[in-house]
Order: C-alpha cells, then structure tokens, then sequence
C-alpha cells in the first residue's frame, strides 16, 4: 500500500469531483472559476469547466462543458414572446432537461475536477428545483459548493452579516459540504481584509464592530440575525483569495482537497 500525502485525493478507480460555485451578481464567480481553473492546471490537476449560465454573454474562459450549447435565450425570447428576465427563468428550469447531454459530455472528458460556474442570478439556480436538481444529477462522484462572500460588499458589517443570512442559505438548499470563500481581497486595504477575516472566525469581533456603526434598531436587527444564524452551528470561516493575483489560492485549494477527500470518506 502506497501511504498519501495529506490532502491527496483517495482514488478508487476514477473520480470526478464537482465544485459548485455560488455568490450574488458581482461577486466574482466566473473570473474565480477561469483563474481557479488554470492555476490548477499548472499544478498538474486535470480540471474542466461548466458554464451553467444560459444567459451570459460573455466569460473570461472556454467552457469546456456549455449549457448554451443546448439551450438559447434569444429562442426562447422568440418563440415564447419573452422578455429578457422571463427568458432567463425559462432557461434555467430547461436546464434541467439537459442533464443527461451534461453528463455524456462531463464523462467524455473524464477529469478529476469539474469547476461549475453558475448562473449571474444566484437565485436563478440556488432557489429553484432546477438547481437542487442538477446538484443531485450531475454525475460527480462528490461534491461542494465554493460561496463567494463579496469583499468589497461585506467592508460594511450588517452587509457582511446579510451575506451570511445567503451562504446559510445555500447551504440548506444544497446540503453539501460548502465552503466560503472572500473574494475580490485585492479590491481593498489589507487592513480591511483582516478585519472580515476576523469576524468570520470571532463573533464578539463582528458584534463589536456593528454596534458602534448604527442606530439601535438596525443594530439589534443585525445582533438578532447572527443569534439566529449561529445557532445552526456552520462553519462561517472565511478563505480570502484574489481571482487577479491569485493570492491565497494555495490555500484553497488545499480547503478544497481537505473538503472533498472528507466527504468521500463519510460517504
């Protein structure tokens, strides 16, 4: 038996492992997903990507995998006398009709990873069927979610705290092993970045802050919210990386690895 370094992935036979990637409009999914994907092909990782936004003109990456390729937004507009927003819904939920043409195409390109760049909408596909639908179909041998807190949005602690109001929700739509991700760290002072950093690993820390910085009532909104959110007992901490210097990606790339070896395991 040939022992494993930490945070290698236990094989049996091959695996494809998916990562969901999550996070409000502007938050930065598919920069992350087009510098997360070549930086780990330059580690030597053989990882392809899945665009799963119908509605997206253009991303900073080839889709390996396209769901334009299956279905169009100006069509639908056509055919079903369509604006653009009644358009993008009907395409999300054919989406799902797609599913086994995703897989045929997924096994062909019989990689380790499979980055899933999801819809500019979050809604679009964290809270509809459609979404929960393709988590469970997909044919990934396991997978998580990557939920991308905003860091420029998150710099004022009540957004900071509304963000985390979402992440738990994903979460509990999804029930998959998640991980939350700070993103867009270049686009403010490091001093800043420490500070969101602290308040996902310290409570009192993120209390402190957002007492002193509004009126009672909001104040107490936000200190109710937390309470609320805290009780579920997830795991809030925060991995801040860049998509445009790739700071930290080693780091999550190891959370990644760590995450999906353990939920093979349990599973």
């Amino acid at each position: 038996m040939v022992a494993l370094q930490e945070g290698e992935l236990v094989k049996k036979g091959h695996l494809m492992y998916g990562i969901f990637i999550l996070g409000t409009a502007g938050s930065g999914k598919s920069f992350l997903t087009a510098s997360l994907a070549e930086w780990m092909i330059k580690e030597g990782e053989d990882v392809a990507t899945l665009n799963l936004d119908p509605g997206v003109f253009k991303l900073p990456y080839e889709p390996d995998v396209d769901v334009r390729s299956y279905i169009s937004i100006e069509k639908l507009m056509d055919q079903y006398h369509l604006g653009p927003n009644g358009a993008l819904v009907m395409a999300s939920d054919l989406v799902a009709n797609q599913v086994s043409s995703l897989n045929e195409a997924l096994d062909a390109l019989n990689s380790d990873y499979c980055l899933v760049d999801t819809a500019g909408q979050m809604e679009l596909f964290a809270f509809r069927e459609s979404g929960s639908y393709l988590a469970r179909e997909l044919r990934f041998d396991q997978s998580a979610v990557v939920y991308l807190f905003d860091a420029p949005f998150c710099v004022n602690p009540f957004n900071y705290v509304s963000t985390m109001f979402l992440s738990t929700a994903v979460y509990l739509r999804f029930m998959l092993p998640q991980l939350n991700v700070l993103s867009k760290i270049d686009l403010l002072p490091q001093k800043k970045v420490k500070e969101i950093l602290e308040w996902s690993s310290s409570p009192k820390a993120l209390e402190a802050t957002y007492s002193k910085q509004a009126g009672e009532s909001a104040h107490l909104l936000a200190r109710d919210l937390f309470t609320s959110i805290s009780r579920l007992r997830l795991d809030f901490s925060l991995i801040g990386c860049s998509a445009k210097s790739l700071q930290n990606f080693i780091s999550l790339h190891a959370a990644l690895q760590r995450m999906l070896t353990r939920g093979e395991s349990e599973g």
